[in-house]
């Protein structure tokens, strides 16, 4: 999503445009794993102003459908709970505190010590397949050229531009290398003779449960304020994750029996509902900065190497103002639709 969305938005400006992708199909990593909704809560309040703002184009394009979310808490978590509502509030999104009589009729089955939440009417569900093959089509019909099995092997900065190398023997220029490529780019990075800014990727389980009763369509997504699970409906079934951030290397993620396991064990702490199956699992890699905020902007030690790295698990739901904010540093005359200045690279030193 962070390549395709920049794309579109930096071929629509005017540049020339290359994009690499080093599987047979984009998307194929955390792009097509993700458990697809927009909220604003979601990756803290530093990421906030990045998914308010890509709100109003997810909206217009018809990407969001309704959802709602409800952040839940025990007994004992009321001022942790008053806490999350307020700081958000203050931020301008739409935050409501609901009781246990209130939680009964949004969560049927609810376990009793789980007693309020803070609940967020805006929270939409996102069309992410949808919304990545738009972003290609809008770079390619603005010009945009997309290379499949292009797996960068070497990164050279001649001084007037960048000399790059495929491992398949292909060679391209560049005058900006955009490095766009996930829990990949620190490695990236380094093989442009940049210095990796200490991007960790981590592992994130998502499951497809058949439960009984079956999840009403109109169910929230529920998420817990210790964040150690979430879940929503989805066609029928049931979406769950046990909020897992395993350490990996940059792989093609899989999921662990012990993390699936682990998320049913939580289900079951929530919920009296009773799993009939596991219908299917999956793992994507979310990868994160120190500081848990995107990267963007040139890299301090190389200005043609460009940032575009560290979303987290919220890069798709702020994907049209991230891309606006990238394409601002990098196309004169845009202007951003945020301060881009918290997320420069040059706060690492």
């Amino acid at each position: 999503m962070a390549g395709a969305s920049l794309a579109a938005a930096l071929a629509a400006s005017g540049a020339r445009v290359l994009v690499l992708e080093a599987e047979a199909a984009p998307g194929y990593h955390a792009t097509g794993r993700s458990a697809a909704f927009w909220t604003e809560s979601y990756g803290g309040p530093g990421v906030q102003p990045l998914t308010t703002a890509s709100g109003p184009d997810l909206a217009a394009g018809g990407y969001l459908t309704p959802r709602g979310a409800l952040t839940i808490a025990r007994a004992g978590q009321e001022e942790a709970l008053d806490a999350f509502a307020d700081r958000f509030a203050a931020l301008g999104v739409r935050v409501e505190r609901l009781g246990r009589a209130e939680l009964e009729g949004r969560v049927p089955g609810l376990r009793p010590d789980w007693i309020a939440a803070a609940h967020e009417p805006d929270c939409r569900d996102i069309d992410v397949g949808r919304l990545h093959q738009d972003y290609l089509a809008a770079a390619r019909g603005a010009g945009a050229e997309l290379w499949t099995r292009a797996r960068l092997a070497a990164a050279e900065d001649t001084g007037s531009g960048w000399a790059l190398a495929m491992a398949d023997g292909r060679t391209a220029k560049a005058a900006i290398l955009v490095n766009a490529a996930g829990a990949w780019a620190d490695e990236v990075a380094r093989l442009a003779g940049a210095r990796p800014i200490g991007l960790q990727p981590y592992r994130r389980t998502v499951v497809q449960l058949r439960i009984a009763p079956a999840p009403s369509a109109e169910l929230p997504l529920v998420l817990d304020l210790a964040e150690r699970f979430y879940f929503k409906p989805q066609s029928g079934r049931l979406w769950l994750s046990p909020h897992d951030e395993t350490p990996s290397r940059p792989c093609d993620a899989a999921p662990e029996e012990v993390d699936v396991a682990t998320a049913i064990a939580r289900l079951e702490q929530v919920v009296d509902w009773r799993v009939e199956r596991v219908e299917h699992r999956w793992a994507g890699l979310r990868s994160f900065a120190l500081d848990r905020l995107p990267v963007y902007g040139s890299a301090p030690d190389c200005p043609r190497l460009f940032w575009f790295a560290g979303q987290g698990g919220f890069g798709i739901q702020t994907a049209p103002a991230a891309a606006s904010l990238a394409a601002a540093l990098l196309v004169p005359g845009r202007d951003s639709p945020v301060d881009p200045a918290p997320y420069y690279p040059a706060r690492f030193g």
